[in-house]
């Protein structure tokens, strides 16, 4: 289904709908989401380049800049402020099928296990709930399926619990601004995905993944959006080293999105 924000709805196969260019686009985002997924199972990770993303997920540049605009509507992380960091967020929970079909969960808290995040084990995080406006977005409900393809590989699973968590790190001269105030750390999922929504008068925010002894094996910084980080959670760690503004007289941001997969 194409609307006039440029968002094409691909069929489940990852096959577009209708014929011509649209068959090939089709065509070329399964062997991207194949790729993808082949990576993550075979080596532990994968980074998506933007224009791969774009494809798979069928989203043109207005699309991703309405959907960029809700990172305007988080709120103050508090926990993360207690180590200094001003980061903001929400957070919602899905349900996801096999075929595709996603369910809105209600919201509670959140919570890690144990051997995942140092800082937050088995603590009840409660944040701010998704706002409507951000559920709605046609592009997330196909983000969410582009990872629930990627991870049929890890686990054939009936159902996937999806965790969404849009994150703001404010960046400025008189405090160091840590995306993962925990370290190196896992989240405690199968899939864990970071995609850049946008940045602006910052530097640093390096990715690292590492394998299971703690040696880094893949490192980028994200910087055009929607770069797509993914890991296997169970097999690798992973950090975010802190950003600065560059320009020191003014704050800068790291918006993402980081969406975890579950095998239920």
């Amino acid at each position: 289904m194409d609307d006039d924000h440029g968002f094409t709805q691909l069929a489940p196969d990852g096959a577009g709908r209708g014929s011509g260019d649209s068959t090939a686009t089709g065509d070329a985002a399964a062997l991207q989401v194949r790729a993808a997924r082949d990576a993550v199972v075979g080596r532990g990770w994968h980074l998506m380049e933007p224009a791969a993303v774009s494809r798979c997920v069928g989203a043109g540049p207005a699309v991703w800049e309405q959907f960029a605009a809700h990172w305007d509507d988080l709120v103050t992380d508090p926990y993360a402020a207690e180590k200094g960091t001003c980061r903001l967020r929400r957070y919602g929970q899905f349900l996801l099928s096999r075929t595709g079909e996603i369910t809105p969960l209600g919201h509670e808290a959140f919570v890690q296990p144990e051997d995942s995040n140092p800082l937050y084990v088995d603590i009840e995080r409660r944040f701010e709930t998704l706002t409507a406006e951000f559920r709605a977005e046609p592009v997330l409900y196909a983000l969410i399926r582009l990872l629930g393809e990627v991870a049929a590989g890890m686990d054939d699973a009936a159902d996937w619990t999806v965790r969404v968590h849009p994150f703001r790190v404010v960046a400025r001269a008189d405090s160091l601004a840590q995306p993962t105030p925990e370290g190196r750390h896992k989240d405690g999922v199968h899939l864990v995905s970071s995609m850049l929504i946008g940045r602006e008068n910052v530097t640093g925010g390096r990715s690292t993944v590492y394998d299971a002894d703690g040696r880094e094996i893949a490192a980028t910084t994200l910087s055009e959006p929607p770069s797509l980080l993914l890991s296997d959670d169970r097999a690798t760690w992973h950090a975010v080293s802190p950003v600065r503004p560059q320009d020191t007289g003014r704050p800068g941001r790291r918006d993402v999105l980081v969406t975890t997969l579950t095998a239920r």
